[in-house]
């Protein structure tokens, strides 16, 4: 059972993605789709390279890191951190990552939003 604030808060995935086939990275995100919109989520951010203005970014996952790879930034918003844990923990989502760890390598976590 979620906590009460968990309840009342959205729940977002946030990734940092180092693709390195696309037409793989491509058939991957059409097999998440599904999985995730089941589960209410929807794509908020699909950018490239974040701009850094303070600190590091997961080590990996920056342009120099990789120079031959592309980078993209993935935030998807569910509506509750119950609903995007139990996405990501699901089979049919399980079931696509095989695809992505093949195309992409990729640094997720799983945040709860601001509940003010």
């Amino acid at each position: 059972m979620a906590e009460p604030r968990e309840a009342a808060v959205k729940g977002y995935w946030v990734a940092q993605v180092r693709v390195h086939d696309r037409t793989g990275y491509a058939a991957y995100r059409a097999a998440a789709a599904a999985p995730i919109a089941a589960a209410g989520g929807r794509l908020l951010v699909l950018g490239g390279a974040p701009e850094v203005v303070a600190g590091q970014m997961a080590p990996g996952t920056m342009p120099e890191a990789v120079p031959e790879t592309v980078p993209e930034t993935v935030i998807v918003e569910f509506p509750d951190l119950a609903a995007a844990r139990a996405c990501y923990h699901g089979a049919a989502y399980q079931a696509t990552l095989a695809l992505r760890d093949a195309a992409a390598t990729v640094s997720l976590a799983i945040v709860a939003g601001h509940a003010g």
